[in-house]
């Protein structure tokens, strides 16, 4: 009986691809096994020193760095950030962070890690947005690889501005001594994986990874939904 009104359910509102917008079938999520084999993965998982992690090198020791796919302006792909961040798609990322998640179990990227911790909002922001989608990506990779989630460790303090639109020099002004961490007793020791939805000028990612890494002998991985 479920199924037959779940069958019901999506022939009156069909579920569709947030890529394309076509609909999927049965098993697929969120995005259709047409778009996920035609995904620009970057693979950087694979890749010692690659292009992710020496956009950190001088700027934050980082143990391992990755991200899953590359945002190009123009792409049909950029429809996963946007419903994500900005359409109220939040469970979209939970999905995302999980496909994510599950390719790159195949290698050691999360060997070690003990905790994941999302880029947080402020209070202000999240309550306006109704959610913090960077979160909603660590749940998805919380669930994947088995390893918990913590939300109250990092914490933005400061309400600044957005870094849409701001050049490289602001983006990395906006975020100074924006984050503190509340328990540093939590994590001391401890392997984060520290998560958000895209890379951009990775300012926010290493602000973040300054402050925590100011507790004792602390690792940090990173990674991230998208780079641009």
């Amino acid at each position: 009986m479920i199924q037959w009104i779940d069958a019901l359910l999506n022939l009156l509102f069909p579920r569709s691809c947030v890529v394309c917008g076509g609909c999927l079938v049965k098993g697929e999520e969120a995005v259709c096994t047409m778009c996920n084999s035609r995904m620009p993965r970057t693979n950087y998982h694979l890749q010692p020193n690659n292009e992710i992690e020496q956009r950190f090198w001088g700027k934050a020791e980082i143990e391992k760095a990755t991200s899953y796919f590359f945002y190009n302006k123009g792409s049909d792909y950029r429809h996963i950030l946007f419903k994500l961040k900005y359409n109220g798609y939040k469970e979209l990322g939970e999905v995302m962070g999980r496909y994510m998640a599950n390719e790159l179990l195949a290698s050691d990227f999360f060997k070690g890690v003990d905790v994941v911790i999302p880029v947080p909002l402020h209070s202000k922001r999240k309550r306006v947005r109704g959610y913090n989608q960077s979160e909603w990506v660590a749940l998805g990779i919380s669930h994947a690889i088995g390893i918990p989630m913590d939300l109250n460790t990092l914490v933005r303090s400061v309400s600044n501005n957005t870094q849409t639109r701001k050049s490289v020099f602001d983006r990395w002004e906006n975020v100074k001594d924006v984050f503190q961490v509340a328990s540093p007793e939590k994590i001391q020791g401890k392997h984060i994986l520290l998560v958000d939805d895209v890379l951009t000028t990775g300012a926010t990612l290493v602000s973040c990874a300054a402050k925590l890494l100011e507790s004792s002998d602390v690792k940090i991985s990173i990674i991230t939904l998208a780079v641009a």
